[in-house]
């Protein structure tokens, strides 16, 4: 199966009201952040992603790297001093709630660029942001960023 993003705030009722649904709050972990100066293609454990001029590339603790939209980011992280916030440098994530539905067999992602798409696992957890982005995480890296509310 594959979820689209739709680009719209709010979370998906694809999701939301899919009854394996639970509610979880991202876990505040620091980050390296650099701003991507031309469009590029970011290599991620679920696939290949765009980003375009400005977005942030994300390297987290297992040396993975993720992107998000220079829109959404500032909603997302905050700068760690002495990193200046828009500039390179170390950024936590911000506790925000997201919703989720544990994978129990392969789907698909396509991101709202309508190009970048991730492919999740039986096992992986489908996350939508709220912010009308989704996304793919595995089993360990779930259970080390989020906690779960509901």
């Amino acid at each position: 199966m594959e979820y689209r993003s739709s680009g719209r705030q709010g979370f998906s009722s694809a999701i939301a009201d899919d009854p394996r649904c639970i509610e979880a709050r991202k876990l505040e972990r620091e980050v390296q952040v650099r701003f991507t100066p031309e469009a590029c293609i970011v290599q991620t454990p679920e696939g290949s992603v765009h980003a375009q001029p400005g977005d942030a590339i994300i390297t987290g603790i297992a040396g993975e790297h993720w992107r998000v939209s220079r829109s959404k980011f500032p909603a997302k992280y905050r700068a760690v001093p002495p990193t200046v916030a828009g500039q390179a440098g170390t950024y936590a994530s911000l506790p925000n709630r997201i919703v989720a539905v544990l994978m129990s067999e392969p789907f698909g992602v396509l991101l709202s660029d309508g190009v970048s798409r991730l492919t999740g696992h039986a096992g992986d957890w489908l996350v939508d942001y709220g912010d009308g982005s989704l996304g793919v995480v595995s089993g360990p890296v779930f259970a080390s960023t989020y906690e779960i509310v509901t």
